[in-house]
């Protein structure tokens, strides 16, 4: 069996997956960022900010304890910037440039993001037995997600 990979460590500099989940994630935390991919210095005040209102090592720097602090637990009927950020996560994975539930970035989680996630945690499963098969992203649905495990 597998392991669960590590939260990505990311600062400033960082291009690409996963920096638009996390602008989507400053984003459902009231942070006013744009959500470009690129982890400039608007983001990086954004996290610091997000760091020391949650007492966090105020370094600028997302690893695992601001991820953790950072996530948020949606489901089906949830709304807004963190559904966001996990559909640009199905979308990042559509290597194939498919229409469907993978290029779908709504905000709404909707059956046919529950499905992708449950197809995603499913997928994870299969290597990862600890993690629960059940449509809703919690934190080691996110993990996973945004460390980059599989591609479809």
């Amino acid at each position: 069996m597998g392991t669960m990979s590590p939260w990505p460590q990311m600062r400033q500099g960082a291009k690409e997956h996963p920096i638009p989940a996390l602008q989507y994630l400053l984003r459902a935390r009231g942070y006013a960022v744009v959500v470009d991919g690129l982890f400039g210095p608007a983001t990086t005040a954004a996290v610091r900010q997000f760091q020391q209102r949650h007492t966090l090592l105020v370094d600028g720097i997302v690893g695992p304890r601001t991820w953790a602090s950072l996530v948020t637990v949606i489901r089906r009927g949830s709304e807004g910037d963190a559904v966001r950020g996990v559909q640009e996560e199905f979308q990042y994975r559509n290597l194939c440039g498919c229409a469907g539930e993978w290029s779908v970035v709504d905000g709404i989680f909707g059956p046919r993001t529950e499905e992708a996630v449950r197809n995603f945690q499913g997928a994870v499963h299969a290597e990862v037995p600890s993690m629960t098969v059940d449509g809703i992203v919690g934190p080691l649905t996110w993990r996973a997600l945004v460390s980059g495990m599989f591609s479809f």
